[in-house]
């Protein structure tokens, strides 16, 4: 199969079935260094101005303004003050819901290698905040591109979201999502 270029409808589906269908798909990033792509294992879901996890649960604001926007276009923010995190924009326009990609694997030297955790991710494919609010579906600079690889659903473990324990029940949510292979846990 020619890879294929995943397009605003695809994104403009409810998050968590988008979420689910992003594992197996790649990251592709076109940079100065050259083309750079990651097979994305594992994601995490932000839906709704109900979901206290979600930057968008205290309104719009300049931050999240991107969320609120079209699907799939690049959210991109900083956390720390120091590691870039990507996200993709899904469901309609006007209501706020994203999916960040926390794990990617990549072929090193012929052999599957693992880029675990959202900045490490961001450094590995040079995103950084020029890309947010790049429309992911136009192929440049970055995009998700479907390669055939289709995954069952018994392929894909699901667990509460990272580092959220502030958005009480919410952070329990099983939005966490993780392509069982054989270098992930």
């Amino acid at each position: 199969m020619q890879p294929m270029i995943l397009s605003r409808a695809y994104f403009r589906r409810p998050t968590l079935r988008v979420a689910r269908s992003l594992l197996g798909k790649y990251l592709v990033r076109a940079s100065r260094s050259g083309m750079i792509a990651g097979r994305i294992i594992e994601v995490e879901a932000y839906v709704g101005p109900q979901d206290r996890a979600s930057h968008a649960s205290r309104g719009r604001t300049k931050r999240t303004e991107v969320m609120f926007g079209r699907p799939g276009v690049a959210y991109v923010y900083l956390i720390y003050g120091m590691y870039h995190c990507f996200n993709v924009v899904t469901e309609r326009t006007g209501y706020p819901a994203a999916i960040l990609v926390r794990a990617v694997e990549v072929d090193s030297k012929n052999t599957p290698a693992l880029i675990d955790g959202p900045g490490r991710v961001c450094r590995y494919l040079e995103i950084d905040r020029s890309l947010n609010e790049l429309d992911l579906t136009a192929g440049r600079s970055l995009w998700i591109e479907d390669r055939g690889e289709r995954v069952a659903e018994s392929r894909i473990a699901a667990f509460p979201r990272i580092g959220v324990d502030y958005a009480g029940a919410w952070a329990a949510k099983p939005w966490r999502l993780r392509l069982k292979t054989a270098n992930s846990r």
